[in-house]
Parts: structure tokens; sequence; C-alpha cells
């Protein structure tokens, strides 16, 4: 695959990521845990679909015998997938995508942390500037009596992201186990996260109101904007430098809160804008720098 076209697949898997908010604003009855549990449930059908396509039969006794790192994977997957679209019923698409955007420079920490990364300079100051953008959004929305819970919520996503992509790079940097045998595939903890998510939402998400209408655009949420896209991006991350991923992946922000503003009708508000633009400042600027001096920072990664 040639570095172009692998790069128009990466600006593809953010825009497909980026239509989550706009859609769950057109859903007529189903909220909360019950557009958790249908979005994630459509999505566990599909990977289970295109993995025993890919894999053959023997990924369901690859699951079964998976190592303790694929399920720990798939627990930050159920995380993220369920705490994103819980966020996005709290509140506005824009503070949730912004919020989820400082998950690169999380994921530097924790590499820093858990795996003894030297970080740059740069990257600490990255940091620095990014935390002061969302503290200033958790700011103006105390001072303007609006809830935070739809904010803290988001802020469980980059988290999960961050520890799911630190055990990735733990497993990836070894081409064997310790008793010789080939390193573990990743790729089923997709899986796993979707059922989770799918299963620890079911009895909060009864009983169901969703309509016909709902089924279809959460259907399309569970496919089109989960499903593929990460099939997508774990192929990409073969072709493409973690740096520049990191980089293209924060068009979802772009993308989403454009989405959002056009066919939702919801304007970010100026704490967003303030916020966001100090986050996404700091992430470009540290991205670039990376592009130009590599590091081995880790990729964005899906963090919806």
């Amino acid at each position: 695959m040639s570095h172009r076209r692998a790069a128009a697949l990466m600006v593809l898997v953010t825009l497909l990521w980026s239509i989550a908010g706009v859609v769950s604003r057109h859903l007529d009855a189903a909220s909360g845990f019950e557009v958790t549990f249908w979005r994630s449930l459509f999505n566990a059908l599909a990977l289970s679909v295109a993995l025993t396509l890919l894999r053959g039969p023997g990924l369901w006794h690859e699951l079964a015998n998976a190592a303790w790192p694929v399920w720990f994977s798939g627990l930050c997957w159920a995380v993220m997938f369920t705490a994103f679209m819980l966020a996005i019923t709290l509140t506005t698409v824009a503070n949730v995508l912004v919020t989820m955007a400082i998950g690169p420079l999380i994921t530097a920490l924790f590499t820093r942390i858990f795996l003894q990364h030297r970080l740059p300079a740069r990257t600490w100051l990255a940091i620095v500037v990014a935390g002061t953008g969302i503290a200033w959004m958790f700011g103006q929305e105390a001072q303007s009596g609006l809830s935070l819970t739809g904010t803290l919520v988001a802020l469980a996503v980059p988290l999960a992201a961050a520890l799911n992509f630190t055990t990735l790079q733990h497993v990836g940097r070894r081409r064997t186990t310790a008793d010789g045998t080939a390193r573990q595939n990743m790729l089923p903890a997709v899986l796993i996260g979707a059922v989770l998510s799918a299963a620890l939402t079911l009895p909060m998400a009864y009983p169901f109101q969703a309509s016909v209408h709902d089924l279809g655009l959460l259907a399309l949420l569970g496919v089109v904007q989960l499903a593929i896209p990460c099939l997508l991006v774990v192929r990409l991350s073969r072709e493409l430098p973690a740096p520049e991923i990191a980089l293209l992946g924060l068009l979802e922000v772009v993308f989403g809160v454009t989405w959002a503003w056009l066919g939702a009708g919801e304007q970010p508000a100026a704490s967003t804008l303030t916020g966001g633009s100090l986050v996404l400042g700091a992430l470009v600027a540290n991205e670039v720098l990376a592009l130009l001096r590599p590091t081995g920072n880790l990729p964005a990664g899906p963090t919806s």
C-alpha cells in the first residue's frame, strides 16, 4: 500500500468515527445506556462476522485461550465504547471530542510511567497546555451552572485509550513471548470490548424504547462508525508512522464538531472553542515536531 493511499484511508477512518455525534442527535426515543447497548451489539455482530471471515473458525479458539493482555485491552475497549456514547447523550459533541483529543498526550504520559519511555520537553509542554485547555472548559461549565457529568464521563475515553495503547505497545515490543511462541494477536480484543460493552449496558438499557428508525441509525453506528474503522486502523498501523496517525486522528474533532454544527444545529460554546483551540494547538505542534524528529510516539487510535 502506498503512503498516499494509507493516509487517505486514515482520513476516511476519522471521517467515519466523526459521525457518531450528529447521528445520535437524530434518534427518536433511545437514550443513555440503551444507545450504548445497541451500538455495541451491532458492533460486536459486525466484528464477529468480519473476523471470522478473516481468521476462520480459529478465531473463537484464540479468544478462549487469549492471554491477559487481550482481555485487559478488551476491557479498555469496552470502557471506550461505553463512555463515549454515554457522554454524547449527556453533553455537547464538541465537549466530548475535545476532551477525547488529549488521548495521545495521556498515552505518552502512561508510557513514561509504565514503560519508562523518555518524553521530550515538547511533549511535557503539550501536556501542560492541553491540560490547561480542558481545565478552562471545566471551569467555564461550572461557572455557567452546566452539568460536568458528560465531560467527566468523556474523560474516561482517553484514560482507557491510554491504558489500552500502552498495553498494545508493551505486547508489540516483544517479537516472541517468554516461552518462545509468537506474540499475542491483539485484534480480537476489539471484539471482546464490544461484547463486554453490550453485556454491561444491557441491564441498564431495559426497558427498550428505541424505534425502528433508531435501530437503523444505531446499526449504522455499530457497523460503519465502529467496526469498519477499527479494522482499518489496525491495518493502517503497519503502514503509517505513529505520529502521523496521531496527527490525522485529530481530524475526528474537526469533522465531528462540524457535523454536529451543520447536521444538528449544535453550535460549540465559546469556552469549548477556547479550550479546544489550546488542546488541538498543543497536539498539532507536538505531532508536527514528532514528524520532523521521530520519537516513537503512539498512535491516537480509535477514541470512540
